[in-house]
């Protein structure tokens, strides 16, 4: 099997991204950003074949530009998850806190029926693959520090800002 995968450049810094056939799979960020892409799919997708193709993630990049343009504030991506049916419950729930907003670890695990589960909701959100656009930027702590991401904490107050008209990138290259 072939994963494509491209990186773009964004307010962020470069953005990795990964298709696998059935979906956008993976998007890196941060430090170490195509190293982390590069394990994950290694490990999750044994026997795949990386190739370079940025035509393939066309979509992706259009809709991510859009967002950081302040244009978008739902993707309509094909998804591929690769997890637990715990973890893909709260990644499917991370969708639905709605642009803008922020949830804490403790609410988020009660809106998911796991009142008791906060810690097992923070680390299927640490182990989210898909970034951005499964948004576990918006799942803070309940004192309403960032609490952790995987990105690091200055992109994840950058993409609350954005998400809250406090910042505005001017250019997604």
């Amino acid at each position: 099997m072939i994963i494509h995968y491209t990186a773009v450049d964004s307010p962020l810094g470069h953005l990795y991204l990964a298709q696998h056939i059935k979906g956008l799979c993976c998007l890196s960020l941060g430090d170490g950003a195509k190293d982390k892409l590069v394990s994950y799919i290694t490990n999750t997708f044994p026997s795949t074949e990386l190739k370079a193709s940025k035509p393939i993630l066309k979509e992706s990049i259009l809709q991510l530009s859009e967002y950081f343009k302040g244009e978008r504030t739902e993707f309509d991506l094909e998804l591929y998850l690769s997890g637990t049916e715990f973890q893909k419950q709260v990644w499917n729930g991370l969708v639905e806190i709605p642009y803008g907003k922020t949830t804490s670890y403790g609410e988020f695990a009660i809106s998911l029926n796991s009142p008791g589960g906060m810690r097992a909701v923070g680390a299927a959100n640490g182990q989210n693959p898909i970034p951005i656009i499964i948004p576990c930027h918006r799942v803070i702590a309940a004192d309403g520090s960032l609490g952790g991401y995987t990105g690091g904490l200055a992109i994840k107050r950058k993409l609350l800002d954005l998400e809250q008209q406090k910042y505005s990138p001017t250019l997604f290259q």
